[in-house]
């Protein structure tokens, strides 16, 4: 049963949206997971979504579908692609829900990104992997 798993604090393991230029000079934008951790996090289990807070009504109620990805295994202070995402859900609560184990303990942690949090003037230099994004620790 879930209320009988021991859930450690998530440290070292982080989710950016970071931004890239492609051949044809435009913003291509991805979400990574980084693993910041001195030892491998396996068995990395991902769930996305996007959702808007329905503040005005039913009618405005959006989603997107839910995407799941799976890593078999993430090495030491080095990050993954877990999919591209576009501009036309910034918009939106952006969530990923990262499930991993380090030796036998389970780790899971939510990481939201809020409305309109991708922005321009809330990017930084993310290192690894060298690339302008927006961090959530």
């Amino acid at each position: 049963m879930k209320k009988d798993i021991e859930f450690h604090p998530v440290r070292g393991v982080k989710v950016a949206i970071v931004r890239t230029v492609n051949a044809i000079e435009e913003a291509d934008w991805s979400v990574i997971l980084i693993n910041g951790n001195d030892q491998p996090i396996s068995n990395v289990f991902v769930t996305s979504k996007g959702y808007s807070n329905g503040e005005s009504g039913p009618a405005s109620d959006q989603r997107t579908s839910v995407l799941r990805h799976f890593f078999p295994e993430i090495d030491p202070r080095t990050h993954v692609v877990i999919e591209p995402i576009m501009p036309e859900v910034f918009h939106l609560n952006n969530e990923f829900w990262i499930s991993y184990y380090i030796g036998r303990q389970i780790y899971d942690k939510k990481f939201i990104f809020v409305p309109d949090s991708i922005v321009e003037n809330n990017l930084i230099l993310i290192d690894p992997p060298g690339l302008e994004g927006v961090l959530h620790e």
